[in-house]
């Protein structure tokens, strides 16, 4: 399954947004390389206008890519995210595809790749580093330590450790759970969002009242709770759970824009890669 999901991210984001990433997560040494013929889009500032002048045609300068940043996936690993998801895929594996996708292209351009995974228990943190095997590691990781017999999912805890640990200024990408966040969660998110740069992609929850479910058994894994047939076919809950889901949207994404935080929401596999797409576009023309 994970050889499956990596295999899906390294062919997808080749020609598709890998542009994207590198206008986002751009950065140069002053360590002058070489010259080249100008081409549309160059710096003006890095032309070489003597060397210009002697050759008869613009020369632009070329430095020294210094990229390395970090990129830093924080992840719920909670049982909320082993749930169905809005598409009855299971929330886990679209956050796998997310993280995938997300830290190959970071290991593609040069940026190490750290992971801040956990649940109501326990945070844990693997360090950044800049290979295939251990971006490989890292979904292996949360795959195992999302279980619906896990602990609860707490992606407060998760966050108050990257506020905690880390003072350089890192790129943080948030995969979580598709819920408003409340009152000091939003104080602990401002904190954030001025330190480092943040993205944030949320999974769509599953709709309950699904027609197709109807004869499934349902649960709520927060506390292992039946869903009675009785409540999931009542019109009127049905109206009331869509208002929930779009005013929870429309509050989530009025704060992140706020914050200059870039968010998407996804609810299925299929929507990961130009959910992506769009997100790194977002952030690009993003207000920092």
């Amino acid at each position: 399954m994970q050889t499956r999901l990596y295999i899906h991210a390294h062919r997808a984001v080749r020609g598709l947004i890998e542009g994207e990433y590198r206008s986002v997560f751009h950065g140069r040494s002053m360590d002058f390389d070489d010259l080249r013929p100008y081409v549309p889009g160059d710096e003006f500032k890095d032309i070489d206008w003597k060397a210009t002048a002697r050759y008869g045609s613009p020369l632009t300068k070329r430095y020294i890519a210094s990229r390395k940043h970090t990129v830093v996936l924080v992840v719920d690993t909670g049982r909320d995210m082993a749930a169905l998801g809005a598409s009855g895929e299971v929330k886990r594996d679209i956050a796998i595809l997310a993280a995938g996708t997300i830290g190959y292209l970071a290991i593609r351009h040069g940026d190490l790749v750290a992971l801040v995974a956990g649940t109501s228990k326990a945070t844990q943190f693997v360090p950044g580093e800049l290979t295939e095997a251990h971006l490989e590691r890292i979904l292996q990781r949360i795959h195992t330590a999302t279980r619906l017999d896990g602990a609860k999912s707490n992606l407060t805890g998760q966050l108050e450790y990257v506020s905690r640990m880390f003072r350089r200024r890192l790129v943080v990408v948030v995969i979580g759970d598709d819920r408003p966040l409340a009152d000091d969660e939003q104080k602990l998110v401002r904190r954030l969002a001025a330190q480092h740069e943040m993205l944030w992609l949320t999974i769509g929850d599953a709709d309950l009242m699904r027609a197709d479910w109807s004869r499934r058994e349902m649960y709520d894994v927060a506390d292992s709770s039946g869903v009675p047939s009785f409540l999931r076919e009542n019109a009127r809950l049905r109206a009331a759970f869509e208002e929930s889901v779009v005013a929870t949207a429309e509050r989530s994404e009025e704060l992140f824009e706020s914050l200059s935080i870039s968010s998407r929401r996804v609810t299925d596999q299929d929507s990961v890669i130009p959910g992506i797409f769009r997100l790194l576009e977002a952030h690009k023309h993003a207000r920092r």
